[in-house]
Formats: structure tokens, sequence, C-alpha cells
């Protein structure tokens, strides 16, 4: 990796501009720890945590690096104020919200020192994000695993919409799954990335086996996003997604469709390992993966990548 100033590294103190997705029920301290460790910045997905839950894996953490860490934040998240609290309380640097109005915690946060991120899918939020103070946001393409937006817009053609009207740092997710997709970031104007699929496929991933498993083992077109009227999904293809699709070709309701989602299905798939009956959240790009590392060899794959492939570009 170059060694010219990066805005990312500079913003977080950390060693390469590569930060690990806050996905639920995948990313708790172990994961956190292991790729701040690492060089890069690890988040803690606290989406699928009680506000106790959440208190333990901060405090783990600290224990287990002396690297800059953070937490992601669904601000739609019923218990919101009791995170923020925990949050405050321990000192937590850096805070990747998402899934709501970055206007509503950001200068609460900023108040007490901690740099704040907001996850977009558009330009209109990305905007609205800088507006709201938010010291650099994620841009996520629709190839993301998990929620994404609606508008279905990739991660090649956001990035650099984006870039052309905001002032603050951007990183770049969806679809990101080695170096030279990394660099590819970079020339559309990304200042880091962000990675999610590839870390759930990790040694210290908080997924369960089963899911891991399913995750290395699925082939391009494996996933689809669904569920556009609700909460927009990625999800692998399974007996649950299927009952799901059928729903659709036969009109059902919203309400009906809902009650279809019942409660814990995320839990029940990628926590629990349940393959059929859970919900199985991953992006495109892990129809490219092939087998199940530590966080330090991810990213060390990823910067060795990355130089290889910066080497071989030329100019006309």
């Amino acid at each position: 990796m170059n060694h010219s100033p990066n805005k990312i590294c500079a913003l977080f103190n950390i060693q390469y501009p590569i930060i690990q997705g806050g996905m639920i029920w995948c990313a708790g301290w172990r994961l956190a720890s292991a790729v701040s460790n690492a060089g890069g910045l690890g988040l803690i997905g606290a989406g699928s945590m009680y506000p106790d839950v959440l208190d333990e894996h901060i405090q783990k953490c600290k224990l287990a690096t002396q690297k800059p860490f953070g937490v992601n934040l669904p601000l739609l998240y019923p218990n919101i104020e009791d995170h923020i609290q925990t949050i405050i309380k321990h000192k937590v640097p850096i805070v990747f919200t998402s899934a709501g109005n970055p206007k509503s915690w950001t200068q609460t946060l900023k108040n007490e020192g901690i740099k704040v991120v907001h996850v977009v899918s558009s330009v209109k939020f990305a905007l609205k994000s800088q507006e709201a103070g938010v010291d650099a946001v994620v841009a996520e393409g629709f190839e993301a695993g998990g929620h994404n937006g609606r508008e279905e817009t990739t991660t090649l053609c956001l990035i650099p919409m984006v870039k052309k009207h905001i002032d603050i740092p951007l990183i770049a997710a969806g679809g990101i799954g080695d170096g030279r997709a990394m660099l590819a970031m970079f020339n559309l104007g990304a200042d880091g990335v962000q990675v999610g699929s590839r870390f759930v496929a990790s040694r210290e991933s908080s997924a369960h086996q089963n899911f891991k498993q399913a995750v290395i083992d699925c082939k391009e077109g494996d996933t689809l996003l669904t569920l556009k009227e609700l909460t927009p999904v990625r999800l692998l293809k399974n007996s649950f997604f299927e009952k799901v699709q059928s729903a659709y070709f036969k009109g059902t309701n919203l309400e009906e469709i809902t009650e279809l989602l019942g409660r814990g299905r995320a839990k029940k798939g990628m926590f629990e390992g349940d393959l059929e009956e859970g919900e199985l959240e991953i992006g495109q790009i892990a129809g490219n993966f092939d087998s199940i590392c530590s966080a330090q060899e991810i990213i060390q794959e990823f910067v060795s990548d990355y130089n290889a492939a910066l080497l071989e570009q030329t100019s006309f």
C-alpha cells in the first residue's frame, strides 16, 4: 500500500483504510478486536445486542486491543438511548450509524469527542449526512449483504456520484471482497472501504459455522435482494427465502408477509445456523470466496492484492 496520507487512516488513526462492517450476529468483540489489531478498523455490531450485551462486548474489546475500534449502531434500534449511553460511558472513539436520520444522534456523540460516520445508499442521504455534521460517509451499493437501499444503485455507479457531491471523506461498501476491488474503489474516488461479507467467513466472526460454510459454498447468483416493500435485504436463497418469494407471487399482502417473517429469523440463520428457516444475509461477492481465514490473514491479503494490482496499472 502506498504511503501517501490517507484521509480515513488519519481520521481513525489506523494503519489501513479497511473497515470491517458491523454486521448483526457476526460482528462481536472477537472480530472487531482482531481487525483492529491487524491494522484495520473493527466494528462491534450493536443491532443484535441488548444493552448489557453491548456493554460486555465493548469491555472485552478494550481488553483485547489497544487500537481504535468502533460500534455500528442502527438508529432504528428500540433501545437506542441505552446504547448511546453505553458508548459514551466507555468512551468508544468511533460510531458508525445506519438505518435512520443522522441528525438524531450525531451532535450528541460528537459533543463527547466521538467520530461519527453514517451509512447511505444514495447521494441524497450522503448530503443529508454531511449537513448533519458526520465526519465521513459510507456509500453502500446494492451488491451488499443485509439491508440495502431501495434504489438498487450499484457500488460502481454510487461512489463517483457521491464523490461529486460531498466534501467529507468517502468510504465505499458493497461487493468489495479483495484488494483489487479496493483499488477500484480508490480509483473511483473513495478514501477507504468497508468490508462485510468477507469478514463473515472469518475465524473470529460470531456467525455460526453452518452459515460460514454456506457463505464459502455459495456461487454467483445464489443471493437476491427481496422484501423491498418492507425493508430491502439481500439473502442467500433457502427454504425461508422461497417462502417469501412464493408469498410475493401469490399476491400476499404486507401484513401476511410480516407475519411470515416473524421474529428472530436473522438470529436463527446467522447465529444459530438454521440454513433452511433462517434469514441468511450475505453479499453477492460471497460467490468469490473459497476459504475461512483469520481476520489478520484477510487484511494482509487485501493489502498484498491492492499493492500487486497497483503495480499492474499502466497508463495508455
